[in-house]
């Protein structure tokens, strides 16, 4: 069953398994969108390990057409934004093998968090 999660549905999520306040939940979902965006307009690869990649990828200049007229048009050359899921949420996805939980996964980084204070 397809559900879509909206922006506000995430930070309440990610707020309820943190335990963050959901206002410094959306300041660090924000802070996290802004720097994905600014590396891929500088042309950066972002490796997020077990999750995926984010990068850019380069579209040739092509020849289309007017869905409505049938008119044979030029579309340019563009640069786009490219997700790539890495293997263990491909795994998790497709529920090929058992891999950590998220609440587990949440545990290791909580205590990572605190050590680090």
């Amino acid at each position: 069953m397809e559900k879509n999660l909206t922006k506000s549905q995430l930070i309440e999520l990610i707020s309820q398994d943190s335990g963050l306040p959901k206002v410094e939940t959306e300041l660090i979902l924000e802070a996290t969108i802004n720097r994905i965006t600014e590396s891929l307009i500088k042309g950066d690869r972002i490796q997020l390990y077990g999750f995926g990649s984010f990068e850019t990828k380069r579209r040739a200049s092509r020849q289309g057409r007017n869905p409505k007229t049938g008119e044979s048009i030029d579309i340019p050359e563009k640069t786009v934004p490219v997700f790539k899921p890495g293997k263990q949420l491909k795994e998790l996805v497709n529920k090929e093998k058992q891999v950590s939980t998220k609440k587990n996964l949440l545990d290791r980084l909580k205590e990572k968090l605190l050590r680090s204070r």
